[in-house]
């Protein structure tokens, strides 16, 4: 794995140098779109709808709208906010752990020690272990403020980053609201059903089936040669480095352009930061999945 972050967690004057890991990963089959008549490429272009030309990614900034007035606002200017620059995860508080509503989280990360001794990092962990809290903290990474709660898995540290209080809408459904009288029998019988749904949950015996039935219709496609060069899927502009931009010219565009502000040197946080936003701006649709228990 490769980490995408680099700072130290700090509680009192305890500070524990650590790197930090995307904890999971997409499986998904990419697929991309074409032309279903001749199976061309389909891109998307970044144009300027001012001036009507195609604007290269290093040549973008970012702006807000409160729908009158366009703020800009550079690279530079998002790299001047200060904690931006902060490179702690900071302890604000240590809370029961069933305190916390699983409908907050969000994406995880793995914790790895980031010192010639692991001692304080078992210690927090052992910390954390024992007291059956959780802590909160907070931390900057790509230009966003974070809240996290941090916990113990199978050993490691692992941050898992929460959704702001206002970012959880209220479930207000006035149906609701009518009193259901329900009878014992009723629950007897529905008690009597989940008891013969009953299992101890094994996430490994569950695969997702539409990603499997999709490899097999496209393996089954090539072997009858139901398939096209992929070169011939390309246009003229693309042979000749016309300005057609893509998700994987928007990533290196990125990485160069972070390298170059750095000069030259390599820096997980810098590279994986900004490789992950223009994957988020490309992304191209891929289809629903359903998931089905392993036989």
């Amino acid at each position: 794995m490769r980490s995408i972050w680099k700072g130290a967690l700090t509680f009192g004057l305890v500070n524990v140098p650590v790197k930090v890991y995307a904890a999971t990963e997409d499986h998904d089959v990419s697929l991309h779109q074409v032309h279903a008549a001749d199976g061309g490429r389909i891109r998307y272009q970044r144009r300027c709808e001012v001036c009507g030309e195609v604007v290269a990614y290093r040549d973008i900034d970012r702006a807000y709208d409160d729908g009158d007035r366009t703020v800009v606002l550079t690279d530079d200017d998002l790299k001047s906010l200060p904690s931006e620059r902060s490179r702690e995860i900071e302890v604000v508080e240590f809370v029961p752990t069933d305190q916390v509503d699983p409908i907050t989280f969000d994406r995880a990360y793995f914790l790895e020690p980031d010192s010639a001794s692991p001692k304080s990092y078992a210690l927090l962990r052992e910390t954390l272990e024992r007291s059956d809290r959780t802590a909160i903290v907070r931390f900057s990474l790509r230009q966003k403020t974070r809240l996290a709660a941090l916990r113990v898995r199978k050993g490691v540290l692992m941050l898992q980053t929460l959704l702001w209080a206002d970012e959880v809408r209220a479930a207000d459904f006035p149906s609701l609201e009518d009193p259901v009288k329900i009878s014992d029998k009723e629950l007897e019988l529905s008690a009597s059903l989940v008891e013969s749904y009953s299992s101890d949950f094994d996430p490994d015996a569950f695969v997702d089936e539409y990603q499997q039935e999709l490899r097999t219709l496209i393996q089954a496609k090539l072997e009858k040669g139901d398939a096209v060069d992929t070169e011939a899927t390309f246009g003229a502009d693309e042979e000749k480095g016309g300005e057609v931009i893509d998700l994987m010219e928007a990533l290196r565009a990125s990485v160069e352009r972070s390298r170059a502000a750095r000069g030259g040197k390599k820096s997980d946080a810098g590279d994986a930061g900004d490789e992950a936003e223009a994957a988020a701006e490309e992304k191209e649709t891929k289809p629903k999945k359903r998931a089905k228990k392993a036989s």
